[in-house]
């Protein structure tokens, strides 16, 4: 099969490509597609007629699948592991992202006049009972 051509530019999750194209462009048979959806590896938006759309995105990662399989010798299960990790890693750097910015917008709202202070020991004086 001759080198496929890289996806179109734009939205990496737009659902543009039937399954013959998208084969074409991870280099790689329909069926085995339709053996990586069922597995779970790549799953495509379906149309309201069941038939299946892939994104960029999903073609790039049908390529990964194929690189990681063929070059690096790893199983589809292992493949299917590392995709779960990666999308969990993704997830979890977007949310520190949002805590940073929620954390940026509390210390612009701190008052002007407020300094931090270098942490020291603390005493408490009460006065004697008078008598």
């Amino acid at each position: 099969m001759p080198p496929a051509p890289p996806p179109p530019q734009g939205d990496p999750d737009a659902q543009v490509f039937v399954i013959s194209v998208a084969a074409q462009l991870a280099g790689m048979h329909a069926q085995t597609l339709r053996t990586y959806d069922r597995l779970g590896l790549v799953t495509p938006h379906r149309t309201t007629g069941g038939g299946r759309r892939y994104s960029p995105r999903d073609v790039a990662l049908l390529r990964e699948v194929q690189r990681l399989s063929q070059d690096e010798g790893v199983n589809l299960a292992g493949i299917k592991r590392i995709i779960e990790l990666s999308n969990q890693v993704e997830a979890l750097q977007a949310r520190v992202g949002e805590l940073a910015q929620e954390l940026a917008n509390v210390h612009a709202s701190y008052r002007r006049d407020l300094v931090p202070v270098q942490r020291s020991a603390l005493v408490v004086w009460k006065p004697r009972n008078q008598r």
